[in-house]
């Protein structure tokens, strides 16, 4: 029989309620509230010298944390937010009344004419605007009589909607009020300012305007544009004689046809530019080779001072299938001959023009770092032949559609072992031994083998390979199966890759996506469009995918799965929140339920859902520039500042 100790005998209390034990530790007293720890006003001021990013994280710390980072917002000198889509009224408490403001970079998509008291604010000096197709031209007047010392502008897609108002007037009261603009950016239709006055406005302009785009012009109100400023240049000894963008160095414009009047006037009325980017889209074939049309004569026009440092020419084939036909070797050699300084080119269209031209570009500007080709019918491997033999560090390749190009010529070009960016889309002559040259490029940190006669092979050479790539992009490399896959995350490209399409390889199965999962690799785009044996186990294994210990797809903001022939609505569930939280744009077959593509719309606001077969992510053309550009992604934090329910309580935050 056993004894109990004494000290393990309770007595019972005289209320017949037990009594407490003595020996239990007392209740623990709950933290201090953060600003009983740590005075608002150092809070606030700590806070005050944070990004947009950062105050929107230290938002969702605790109450003390989010009312001095509202606070914060009044005295942020820039707001940018430009991967995602806000609502005038979501902007609205995120934008209060700020005089220090000076930078703001806003997606423009859900906004209206209601916002634009809201962004045309006193005191800004740059202001960038994508997607405001709902915004009229009251923009232009707006910003024209409050930013009177705006340095940069950059607006996309202006009252784009049908039945939105812009006219002349509000480009003129906009260059009359804006008298301080270095940058300005008009990429939208500009025939719509189509006025006798369109040349002599432009008078008004700012002296310091250096970098001017105009995203359409139509030819004639160009040509009479450049024509009033060769006879203010020529007139400049005179009184009062107007003063025609002076200091200009910077032109991207857009026209029907690129001519060689068109050259021949740019080059004399702005003889300083270092930048000169023109693009055509030609609705039907020219009808002559002067005067509509660009020809070796045009070519000897460009760069006249010698100062030219970016060219960019290209011949678009969204219309029809054409090309600049009057162009052969012989204008490439006579350009080159006077572009020795030059540092990127882009040529595209030029489909008379073979190995001999481009050769001389490439030994005449021993400076060159960036060279895009984009259908060079006649370009072979012959022009990187005696690579070796120059002093070029090329960092920028692009040799989109050359057909004749061989793993011979990719082999020679991998001899530049400071290649960053290297795309090859539908070089259909292109395999496995091009690939291998290029595993070895210590720098190459984006890929592009779109359309390529690779095999499984290539991604093995890529696996062992040293190259650090970030984005790697294998759309309708139709030999490759799910094997790839593994060969491809054997090594260290699973640790440094963040974007891989994978889209129209018809032997890829879910099996492939597991394996992608189980690599653990922080992707953050995810491309598998049109891929019929994707389906539903794709998209859960996705939204379960573990990174670090965080689960639930925490890393994708980009997944596209446009008409992959598996997803069904079951798939749905798995894009529900807390499921992908950082996912930004999300691409689905449009058949699907329509309600519940509705109702997803809806629990996630911040969410872009395409369903009608558009390309994913933040669209730009591609210029010598800028081929490469990464914004960074605040939209993460800024969800749980408008979502969140009821903030948590400062005892609550502590105890998470």
């Amino acid at each position: 029989m056993s004894v109990r100790s004494p000290s393990s005998t309770r007595v019972p209390s005289t209320t017949g309620m037990s009594a407490p034990d003595p020996i239990d530790d007392p209740a623990p007293e709950p933290p201090p509230a953060m600003d009983a720890a740590l005075p608002a006003a150092v809070v606030a001021t700590i806070l005050s010298r944070l990004d947009v990013r950062s105050l929107l994280l230290a938002s969702a710390v605790c109450r003390c944390f989010r009312s001095c980072a509202s606070h914060a917002l009044s005295f942020l000198p820039a707001f940018h937010l430009l991967e995602v889509v806000l609502t005038h009224n979501l902007l609205r408490p995120l934008l209060p009344r700020n005089p220090a403001l000076r930078s703001l970079r806003l997606d423009a998509a859900r906004l209206d004419d209601d916002a634009v008291d809201c962004l045309a604010r006193p005191g800004l000096h740059e202001l960038t605007l994508r997607n405001c197709n709902n915004i009229s031209g009251r923009l232009l007047r707006e910003l024209s009589a409050t930013c009177p010392d705006l340095r940069v502008l950059s607006l996309n897609s202006l009252a784009d909607r049908r039945g939105l108002a812009m006219t002349f007037s509000d480009l003129r009261a906009l260059l009359d009020g804006c008298s301080s603009l270095e940058t300005l950016r008009l990429a939208f239709d500009l025939s719509k300012f189509d006025n006798p006055s369109f040349s002599h406005v432009w008078s008004s302009a700012s002296e310091g305007l250096f970098s001017l785009e105009m995203g359409f012009i139509p030819l004639q109100m160009l040509l009479a544009l450049l024509a009033v400023a060769i006879e203010s240049r020529q007139r400049i000894g005179y009184v009062k004689a107007p003063v025609f963008f002076p200091s200009l160095q910077k032109l991207r414009l857009t026209v029907e046809f690129i001519t060689d009047h068109l050259i021949g006037s740019i080059s004399t009325a702005l003889p300083l530019l270092t930048h000169l980017d023109l693009q055509d889209s030609p609705i039907m074939e020219p009808e002559s080779a002067t005067a509509t049309d660009l020809t070796d004569a045009g070519l000897q026009q460009i760069n006249p001072k010698g100062k030219l440092k970016h060219l960019s020419l290209i011949r678009s084939q969204e219309f029809i299938y054409t090309s600049f036909r009057h162009v052969n070797d012989l204008g490439i050699l006579l350009m080159s001959e006077k572009c020795t300084n030059l540092e990127s080119i882009c040529l595209g269209g030029f489909s008379r023009v073979t190995d001999t031209g481009f050769r001389a570009i490439i030994h005449s500007c021993p400076g060159l770092h960036k060279l895009k080709v984009t259908n060079g019918s006649h370009l072979t491997d012959l022009v990187f032949h005696d690579i070796v033999a120059t002093s070029l560090c090329l960092t920028h390749v692009s040799l989109r559609w050359c057909t004749l190009l061989t793993d011979a010529g990719i082999e020679r070009l991998s001899f530049n072992k400071g290649l960053n960016v290297l795309d090859l889309k539908d070089c259909k002559s292109l395999g496995d031994e091009a690939v291998r040259a290029l595993s070895c490029l210590p720098r190459l940190r984006k890929l592009v083998l779109d359309g390529t006669m690779i095999t499984n092979q290539a991604m093995e050479y890529l696996g062992v390979g040293v190259c650090p790539l970030a984005s790697l992009s294998l759309r309708g490399c139709y030999k490759l199966t799910n094997d790839c896959i593994p060969l491809l995350f054997a090594g260290s490209v699973k640790e440094s890759l963040h974007a891989l399409d994978l889209s129209r390889i018809p032997s890829l199965t879910d099996d492939a996506i597991m394996v992608i999962v189980r690599t653990r690799t922080p992707l953050t785009e995810l491309r598998l469009r049109e891929n019929p044996e994707i389906g539903d186990a794709s998209v859960k294994a996705l939204a379960s995918m573990q990174f670090e210990g965080v689960t639930r797809g925490s890393t994708l903001q980009l997944l596209d799965l446009y008409d992959c022939g598996g997803i069904t609505l079951l798939a749905m569930k798995w894009f529900k929140k807390p499921l992908f939280p950082r996912l930004r744009w999300l691409g689905l077959k449009g058949s699907l339920n329509r309600i519940m593509v509705d109702a997803l719309v809806l629990t996630r606001p911040f969410l872009r859902l395409a369903c009608g077969g558009e390309e994913l992510g933040t669209p730009y053309r591609d210029t010598s520039g800028e081929w490469c550009r990464h914004e960074d992604d605040d939209s993460e934090d800024l969800e749980p500042w408008h979502l969140d329910g009821e903030a948590v309580s400062d005892a609550e935050t502590v105890n998470e």
